[in-house]
């Protein structure tokens, strides 16, 4: 295990459903709150605007022990939201466009400070200016990248996504995206193989909804996991950020492919018992602290 610590580059931002409710999330932020609640102190690297979702997002990191120190201050532009609309059942997302984590400032990150792994999505590089911060970061550093890709519309071009994925260590999608990014073959398997081969990667992990996961790694392996069955589903809201944790504590502490994958799949089935992406209950993290020895 590298003693250097995990960076998590991106939003954090509020979905703002028609009751009023506000529901604190975006990717990377979970993927760090999770991270915070397995001892690893994550440096979450984000901004959020001078308003006071701003400043709930800080207090929030601040009561979950999270270190602040990167979360920049926007005076321009706002925090991040996301409006949730129910139509017919279902919620409907419309994301925002600039938002204070589009702006994240190159000028103010700590350019010395060595990362083991550097994790983001593709949401933060719809803007040029968080993107060239993103490029920053990582021309300085030689931690593994880690891109998990969550393309939402109209938010994402094909040729920037795979730009990154060109730089990524690990690739991290869902069946759809690898869909749309990738260029199909006969089966799943042989697609990934080859999207893993014209890349580079050391490992690729798609997600697969109910039916779990497949990874493949540069050595040949192939891991799939699934849920069990008898699973009591309360929501699958955040199922892939909580998969995604797991797989940087996996790198972060040199599992194998399979145990990561294990693993992953085991918190990942925990978390859609509960309500919401991200858990505020310490409790609920112990038996998985206990049982991989992460104190």
């Amino acid at each position: 295990m590298t003693n250097n610590p995990i960076a998590i580059f991106g939003e954090a931002l509020f979905d703002q459903f028609p009751d009023g409710q506000q529901v604190l999330g975006g990717a990377p932020f979970n993927v760090a709150w999770h991270l915070q609640a397995f001892n690893q102190h994550p440096c979450f690297i984000s901004r959020v605007g001078l308003d006071a979702l701003g400043d709930k997002i800080r207090q929030a990191m601040l009561a979950w022990g999270m270190a602040v120190e990167n979360l920049q201050i926007d005076p321009d532009h706002s925090t991040g939201t996301v409006q949730v609309t129910i139509n017919h059942g279902e919620p409907c997302y419309e994301i925002l466009a600039d938002q204070a984590y589009d702006f994240i400032d190159a000028q103010q990150l700590d350019k010395d400070r060595q990362y083991s792994v550097i994790y983001h999505g593709t949401l933060a590089l719809r803007n040029s200016i968080s993107e060239l911060a993103l490029l920053d970061l990582t021309t300085h550093q030689q931690g593994k990248i880690f891109i998990d890709v969550n393309l939402r519309e109209p938010w994402w071009r094909k040729e920037t996504v795979n730009h990154w994925v060109g730089k990524a260590y690990w690739a991290k999608l869902n069946h759809d995206e690898l869909m749309y990014l990738a260029q199909p073959q006969n089966t799943m398997h042989d697609t990934m193989r080859l999207f893993l081969a014209q890349y580079e990667l050391e490992a690729l992990v798609v997600t697969c909804g109910s039916r779990g996961a497949t990874a493949i790694n540069r050595a040949g392996e192939l891991i799939e996991v699934a849920p069990t069955a008898d699973l009591a589903i309360v929501d699958t809201v955040g199922a892939g950020d909580a998969f995604a944790a797991v797989l940087l504590l996996g790198i972060q502490h040199d599992w194998s492919l399979q145990l990561t994958m294990q693993r992953a799949q085991s918190f990942a089935s925990a978390l859609v018992t509960k309500r919401g992406a991200t858990v505020h209950d310490l409790n609920f993290y112990r038996p998985f602290i206990d049982a991989w020895n992460l104190d």
